[in-house]
């Protein structure tokens, strides 16, 4: 578990940090640099889950040496499952990070919500969802490794 009082704002108790795969973690199915390496730094401390549809077909050979639940989704209304999925987990205890349109619902839902503006972009409805937004994945897991930063973006 994280804990982080932000002033103004709340306290936050994490215990769950879920991730959107394609866009936010990796790009075409390929994991961004340094980003393993990261993932299995914040396993150490909370419970690290990429949700997904899975498109490229990659996740599970990508993601097999990280410490990570990976949760594929089929069907219609992904925007739907994965908040959903952040309910189940609580989502007061949670910390989402995601791009796309079908992200909005559990970026909303979470305790906290970051938007990740990378090189495939991100819907204006997840920025408008998040907390906070940022433009690169590796600045996204800064905030929760480095806390003082977040402090700083969400103080009142």
């Amino acid at each position: 578990m994280i804990q982080i009082d932000i002033p103004g704002f709340k306290s936050l108790e994490l215990n769950h940090l879920i991730f959107d795969f394609n866009g936010s973690l990796a790009l075409d199915g390929t994991l961004l640099a340094g980003v393993a390496e990261e993932l299995n730094r914040l396993a150490l401390h909370l419970e690290v889950h990429v949700v997904t549809s899975d498109d490229t077909d990659t996740v599970c050979d990508v993601l097999g040496g990280i410490d990570c639940r990976i949760l594929i989704l089929e069907g219609e209304k992904l925007d739907v499952q994965k908040a959903a999925y952040v309910e189940s987990l609580g989502p007061c205890n949670c910390m989402v990070i995601g791009n796309g349109r079908n992200d909005r619902l559990m970026l909303q839902k979470a305790a906290l919500g970051v938007a990740v503006i990378g090189p495939e972009g991100a819907a204006v409805s997840a920025l408008f969802a998040a907390d906070v937004v940022v433009t690169d994945i590796l600045d996204a897991i800064d905030l929760i490794r480095i806390p003082s930063r977040l402090i700083a973006l969400l103080r009142n």
